[in-house]
Parts: C-alpha cells; sequence; structure tokens
C-alpha cells in the first residue's frame, strides 16, 4: 500500500503572514509536487491570487490546479460540504502530489479540520504531518489578540462566572494549542524585551513542549515546516481546544467580510490614508489585495492589520485582466457602503 501523502497545516491569526510564508516555500520547494488548498474568508480570492503569482505555478502546464480556493466559508465550519470533495480531488492526483499544504481563514479552528482526516475517505491516502501556528510578535505585543494570563487569574479570582475571554483570544489559544509548530513573524516591528514577553505568553499556552521559530518576512527553511510525521489525526487528545465539549462551535456572527471592486488607479499613499481613517472609524482586524497604481505596470499588493500596512508590487498587470483595485475588509460590524462611499472620494 502506497505511503499517506502528507498534509501540513498552516494556521494563524488574521494578517499573521500565513500566505507570506506559504510563497516563500513554494519558491523554494527543492522538487518537491506541492498542491495548496486556500480557504478565504469571504467572496474574493486575494490569497490564492497572491500563491499563483509567485512563479511557482509555471505557464507552460496546467499547473495552476496546483492552488485551489474555497470561498464559501471557514473549512473548520463547512468541512463535509467543501472540504472532502476538495481533497477527494486532490488525493485522486496523489501520483503527481508530494504533499498538499492547507491555508486556513484567520478566522478557522484548526482541531475540526484535523478530525476529518480521521474520516474513511480520507484517513486511507492522507495524514496531516503538522499544524504549523503562524502568530504576529507585533499584534500580540500589544494585546490585541491574546489575554494578559495574570489579569485573566485575577479576574477569575474576583468573580468565576465573569465572561473574561472573547471569542477572538478563545481562536488565538487554540490555534497554539494544536501547533507542532510556532512561527513568529513580525520580530522586526518590536524590541527584544517585547518578543521575549510574546514568547513566554506563547509557552503558557502551549500544552506540550513546542518549538517557536522566528521567521524573518516569512523567510523560512521548508524542512523545518514538512517532514514531522506527526500523524495529528492520531493524537488530538493532546490538543486540548476550548470547544472539546461542544457538538459544534459558533463563530462570532457579526464577524463579516466584504469588498469593494474599483475601477480606478490610486495613488499608494493617499488610499493607505483613507484606509488608515477608516480603521479609525470602523472595527476592520484586516484590509488585502490588489490596486491599480497611476502609471505602473506592476500590480501593487496591500495589506492591513489594525493600523499597520505593507505595500510591495508582485507582477505586471497581465494583458488580459483588468486594472482594477480589489480590496477586501474583514472586520465586526462593517458598513460596506460607508467603506466604498469613502474610497470612492478623494482626500
Amino acid at each position: 500500500m502506497a505511503a499517506k501523502l502528507p498534509v501540513t497545516i498552516v494556521t494563524g491569526f488574521l494578517g499573521s503572514g500565513k500566505t507570506t510564508l506559504i510563497r516563500h516555500l513554494l519558491q523554494n520547494n527543492q522538487g518537491r509536487r506541492i498542491a495548496v488548498l486556500v480557504n478565504e474568508f469571504g467572496e474574493l480570492g486575494i490569497d490564492g491570487e497572491l500563491l499563483r503569482s509567485c512563479g511557482y505555478c509555471p505557464e507552460d502546464g496546467d499547473t495552476s490546479s496546483n492552488i485551489v480556493e474555497l470561498t464559501n466559508g471557514c473549512l473548520c465550519c463547512t468541512v463535509q460540504e467543501e472540504f472532502l470533495p476538495t481533497m477527494q480531488a486532490l488525493l485522486e492526483r496523489r501520483d503527481s502530489i508530494d504533499s498538499i499544504l492547507i491555508e486556513t481563514s484567520g478566522l478557522a479552528l484548526p482541531k475540526p479540520l484535523v478530525k476529518a482526516f480521521r474520516w474513511p475517505e480520507i484517513r486511507q491516502a492522507a495524514t496531516v504531518d503538522a499544524v504549523i501556528t503562524v502568530v504576529d510578535c507585533e499584534a500580540v505585543s500589544t494585546g490585541r489578540f491574546a489575554a494578559d494570563p495574570t489579569a485573566v487569574e485575577q479576574q477569575r479570582q474576583a468573580d468565576p462566572n465573569l465572561e473574561h475571554e472573547t471569542p477572538l483570544q478563545e481562536l488565538f489559544e487554540d490555534q497554539l494549542a494544536c501547533a507542532d509548530l510556532v512561527v513568529l513573524t513580525k520580530t522586526d516591528l518590536v524590541d527584544a524585551g517585547s518578543q521575549a514577553e510574546v514568547v513566554d505568553l506563547i509557552q503558557t499556552e502551549l500544552p506540550r513542549s513546542i518549538k517557536i521559530v522566528e521567521s524573518d518576512r516569512g523567510v523560512l527553511d521548508p524542512d523545518l515546516m514538512m517532514g514531522f510525521q506527526a500523524a495529528v489525526e492520531d493524537n488530538l487528545n493532546d490538543r486540548p481546544s476550548h470547544h472539546d465539549t461542544e457538538e459544534e462551535h459558533d463563530h462570532d456572527d457579526e464577524i463579516t467580510s466584504t469588498h469593494v471592486v474599483l475601477e480606478r488607479a490610486f495613488d499608494p499613499q493617499i488610499l493607505q490614508k483613507q484606509l488608515e481613517n477608516l480603521v479609525q472609524q470602523q472595527e476592520i482586524y484586516r484590509i488585502k489585495g490588489f490596486v491599480a497604481v497611476p502609471n505602473k505596470a506592476m500590480r501593487l499588493v496591500l495589506q492591513g492589520v489594525g493600523k499597520r500596512f505593507e505595500q510591495f508590487y508582485d507582477r505586471p498587470w497581465q494583458e488580459s485582466e483588468p486594472r482594477q483595485t480589489c480590496l477586501v475588509f474583514i472586520g465586526r460590524d462593517l458598513d460596506a457602503t460607508e467603506i466604498e462611499a469613502q474610497l470612492a472620494s478623494e482626500l
């Protein structure tokens, strides 16, 4: 019987750097034939398109099918409807694939997805080699996605019935609890003392002895991410979750995704100021997309987490594609009409 196809699940909060990490891995695949399954939050597939532009899929052949997008919901909620048929299609091509990478949405719990690898339709042909959890060091250092353990304990003692954890904090903790490796990103944005505090915080959330490695702008040796042979689906009892006693977990229904597609170009600096204003006015967790820039033949990639933005040009515009500005917004109680109105106006 042929060896099972190894699957690496890459999880992490919104904007932690999952796509950047996978993009670098594909560009430095060391001859591995890797298929990628991308779970977007929203209808506009930015991450999948960004991965396709990395040069891994050559133009002289139909290898673009190596990158598959699911945009109809969080994988941990739509495992049977979305994930199972997609995995079955990939497994039918196992002779031409060495491994599979799954990039979960920033709002996904990894454990329900891992459980799907116990299903007979998948179990005989694939195994979860490892769960890689990507952590944004700067975001955690500012307390945006993690609780202060000391403060939490004080609150518990004062009022045992107090709801001290937000859904986002629970999600952060569940992603860490399922990890075989933690990749710390955005370390260049904090000082050594803050980074040490983040590492200490992460270690308090890890139920087992797990390595924490630092990645500079998504650069990481592919051998560190692959070849764990952890068979994660067989040892889920060692990976506790806030949702272990629930039949199904509930997302925060107020967290939504919206997107805008504008038939116009933007000055990058002016656009960023507009987006910074929007972040001040609405509870926006994540912004990502492609921007048409006047008199530029290259497509601009724009990504924002909170007040932090980054921009880079990834590739020339293709002759067959419209030079549009396409942006995805993820947040709570988003006012899509107001977002589009502000972007349509000039500062």
